[in-house]
């Protein structure tokens, strides 16, 4: 008879039991203010867990438990996934319900806002997927595919409109969903005209760089000092020359180009793209085989020919590490432009640190972590469709 494999302790689901358990229990699940300015009174889940929620929570740590001692089992993994998947929508039913329950019996002009423990337990269970995601040691698409479905019985209750209107953060979006769109394809934009540029002028420097050592040895400083200059800085380093320009080339001007808006924000964000692509590059040609580039200057191709048809494709899985990481960056700090006038999801956050409405500005934080989260996994499934063998 085979010896049954012994029960390993999961630590990470443990921890991260414990820690929602402790949050669950110290931090207020939500808070309900007669307004938005106003912090509120703390309500914590042993509070709103009434009915059969007391139930699904008490399955949910049995599962868990179970889950911890039982981790070498891929079934109790995809089992740990699936209540993961189904606790992210629980917690924002639970909210919503909570939100309803305060605008029929109290007034409608209260703000319910989720509060720290909402947070920290969505936060536990998306970490938790992760954990059991990696557990299951499968192909980089197969895992995104997993990941994607975990997240749709979310989307699915997100977009149920009469789900959670109570809630504080669904009232700002209300207040907001006429330019709310208009400032998600602002902010992708921005990305997309500082990074675009970037891969042009990154590309061929670093070819330029790959063949001139003395060139590499003057370049790297410079892209590297520019990495440590704060994003405020460089935006004011740059308001000046551009409206200098602006004022004395009356094409630019009517270009649209200025000392704030759109021209400052692109060009910083294109300087601060530069040294992952350069770096990233380069070590992609670097790798690529000698044989290789002799034997396409021996088919007699110019350099632009070799370096099109022949190293780019060999370097291109490194050189997207390296444009993933420039997008994922440009994501985030697109949002500081708002502060020179380019729009953007930053407007939104910047409107709600002004006014200390903590709503609205996690309705401008959220949707950019989510298209940071959304640009890693598009160039993390392309490595990997790079990477498969073609029949």
């Amino acid at each position: 008879m085979a010896d049954t494999p012994p029960q390993r302790c999961n630590p990470v689901l443990a921890l991260c039991a414990a820690l929602a358990l402790a949050g669950a229990w110290a931090l207020p699940f939500v808070r309900v203010a007669p307004n938005r300015l106003l912090s509120g009174e703390p309500v914590y889940l042993v509070d709103v867990l009434l009915g059969p929620w007391v139930w699904l929570a008490m399955a949910l740590l049995s599962a868990l438990a179970i889950a911890t001692l039982q981790a070498h089992r891929r079934a109790t993994q995809a089992l740990v996934i699936v209540a993961m998947a189904a606790t992210l929508p629980a917690l924002w039913l639970l909210a919503g319900a909570h939100a309803h329950h305060v605008a029929r019996t109290e007034s409608s002009l209260h703000r319910t806002a989720l509060g720290a423990g909402f947070w920290t337990l969505a936060g536990l269970a998306w970490l938790v997927a992760l954990d059991a995601v990696a557990r299951l040691r499968l192909a980089t698409l197969a895992r995104l595919a997993v990941l994607m479905a975990a997240s749709l019985p979310l989307l699915a209750v997100l977009a149920t409109l009469d789900t959670g209107q109570e809630l504080s953060i669904a009232q700002e979006y209300a207040n907001r969903s006429d330019v709310f769109g208009a400032a998600v394809l602002r902010h992708l934009q921005i990305v997309l005209l500082a990074t675009m540029p970037a891969v042009g002028i990154g590309v061929p420097l670093a070819w330029a760089m790959a063949r001139t050592p003395r060139l590499r040895k003057a370049l790297f400083p410079v892209l590297n000092v520019i990495q440590t200059i704060p994003s405020i800085a460089l935006f004011g380093l740059l308001m000046a020359p551009l409206a200098w320009a602006a004022a004395h080339a009356p094409v630019l001007g009517q270009m649209g180009i200025s000392g704030v808006g759109l021209a400052p924000a692109v060009l910083a964000l294109l300087l601060y793209a530069l040294l992952p692509i350069v770096r990233s590059t380069l070590a992609g040609l670097e790798q690529v085989p000698a044989a290789a580039t002799t034997s396409a200057r021996a088919m007699g191709m110019a350099p632009w020919q070799v370096l099109w048809q022949v190293e780019l494709p060999l370097a291109l899985p490194v050189l997207l590490i390296g444009l993933r990481t420039a997008v994922v960056q440009t994501t985030g700090l697109a949002a500081v432009t708002a502060l020179v006038g380019a729009g953007g999801l930053g407007s939104i956050m910047f409107d709600g640190l002004f006014s200390a409405a903590n709503e609205l500005v996690m309705l401008g934080v959220l949707p950019i972590v989510l298209l940071a989260v959304l640009a890693d996994a598009l160039f993390k499934a392309l490595a990997a469709l790079l990477e498969t063998p073609t029949a």
